[in-house]
């Protein structure tokens, strides 16, 4: 069965790049969907990013659109996510899913599209 681990989560400061990444072992990036979500102290988790089995279709939260993109890297096994002008608010623990059978594209950055969650990575923006 397909897992995946987040990585890259680090302190930066207001302004700040990082980019993080999710590692798929037991299966492959190219037969499946991926989304990315964070969860920031006392807020609900919510979707950030997510691209399509063959990486041509992405969608993005408003809040992240325009700073942040989401690539996958099928010979890696590899999804990323380049975070740019990081603000304190995108501070939180992000985990990225592998998405379900019954993945519905036009509803990618919503939780319950995903099956198998990673444990997350912490960003932390300074100010």
């Amino acid at each position: 069965q397909a897992q995946v681990v987040e990585s890259g989560g680090d302190l930066v400061h207001d302004g700040g790049s990082l980019t993080l990444s999710c590692t798929m072992s037991g299966g492959r990036m190219d037969s499946h969907p991926i989304g990315w979500f964070r969860q920031a102290p006392g807020k609900d988790r919510e979707g950030i990013a997510c691209i399509t089995i063959s990486g041509l279709a992405r969608d993005y939260a408003p809040s992240v659109q325009g700073r942040f993109t989401i690539s996958k890297n099928n010979a890696r096994n590899v999804v990323t996510l380049q975070m740019n002008n990081l603000k304190p608010e995108d501070t939180g623990v992000y985990y990225c899913a592998i998405g379900t059978p019954w993945f519905a594209t036009d509803q990618c950055l919503m939780s319950h599209q995903y099956g198998t969650w990673g444990r997350g990575t912490q960003v932390t923006v300074a100010s």
